[in-house]
């Protein structure tokens, strides 16, 4: 990870932290449901998954970075099967066949660009999506069972991180170094922090929201969305290497979340398409009645 990194991090934990606590206070629920040997489960994994997602980003090209974490379905996928002994109808597998046939060709895509990658970096982010799949599956599982809220999730599981991060920052001499570089840069370190961590903590409470409600798999679909936006603005925003090759994995890929978005939804999907193809029926039979009848 960069240079005081995981300070950083641990900023970005206790503001996660104090947040949810906030929260928790103004909805007067502040009573713990969850046990906490699960919440030291769900700490660990969020800060081994972003631990290792910042520290791969010093090893891979940006867009092979996020189109990684757009494929996040698949390990949650199959974390669902083997946590929560969930079942998934074929268009689900399908869907994540494509989506691991997307990413070995943004793999290939990438050392064709850049030929002397690191494979660290394809270890890390990997890393990262196993403990991300973990995540969530466990999150979905005890917030239903025990009936724990999205801020109560928040402040347990990232306050444990906090003290996580802080014994490793200590043991390493990090912040000894970090605290001075943070009072002489004051804004452009607490204040860049302070902003992006309120953001994300938004973030992670609309994410944790549609875990609780629609599962784990859709959560993650929905984000993979906005990943996708992200990779095609980077290319727009940033001068960076580009082949044909990166188009085609990411028709793959997209292809892959339209599936998985069609199987959540197939029954209204079908009832639209069938009311569509049934208009298109009535209006061509009225064109064919009205053009005999010129005719005679």
């Amino acid at each position: 990870m960069k240079p005081f990194g995981w300070t950083l991090t641990l900023i970005q934990f206790l503001i996660y932290s104090g947040c949810g606590y906030t929260e928790c206070l103004i909805w007067h629920n502040t009573r713990r449901m969850i046990p906490w040997k699960i919440y030291g489960v769900i700490a660990f994994f969020t800060v081994a998954t972003m631990g290792l997602s910042n520290a791969s980003v010093g090893y891979l090209n940006y867009p092979t970075q996020v189109i990684f974490k757009c494929c996040k379905l698949i390990p949650v996928l199959i974390g669902g099967i083997l946590i929560q002994g969930k079942r998934y109808g074929w268009i689900d597998i399908s869907a994540a066949i494509m989506m691991s046939l997307g990413i070995i060709m943004f793999t290939l895509a990438d050392n064709k660009v850049a030929p002397n990658f690191d494979s660290r970096g394809y270890i890390m982010i990997s890393g990262a999506l196993l403990a991300d799949a973990v995540i969530g599956n466990i999150q979905e599982k005890n917030m239903k069972k025990y009936g724990g809220s999205s801020n109560e999730v928040v402040l347990y599981s990232y306050g444990l991180g906090s003290t996580f991060i802080f014994t490793y920052v200590v043991l390493s001499g990090e912040i000894f170094s970090a605290i001075p570089f943070f009072l002489e840069n004051a804004w452009k370190t607490f204040g860049y922090s302070l902003i992006f961590s309120f953001l994300g903590y938004l973030g992670v409470n609309v994410v944790l929201t549609h875990i609780k409600v629609f599962g784990a798999l859709v959560a993650v679909t929905v984000t993979t969305l906005r990943k996708a936006l992200t990779i095609v603005l980077s290319f727009l925003l940033f001068s960076k290497p580009f082949t044909i090759e990166y188009l085609y994995a990411g028709f793959v890929v997209m292809l892959a979340i339209y599936l998985n978005l069609y199987s959540k939804n197939k029954a209204s999907w079908d009832a639209i398409i069938r009311k569509i193809v049934a208009r298109l029926m009535g209006y061509r039979s009225g064109s064919i009645v009205r053009t005999d009848a010129m005719m005679v």
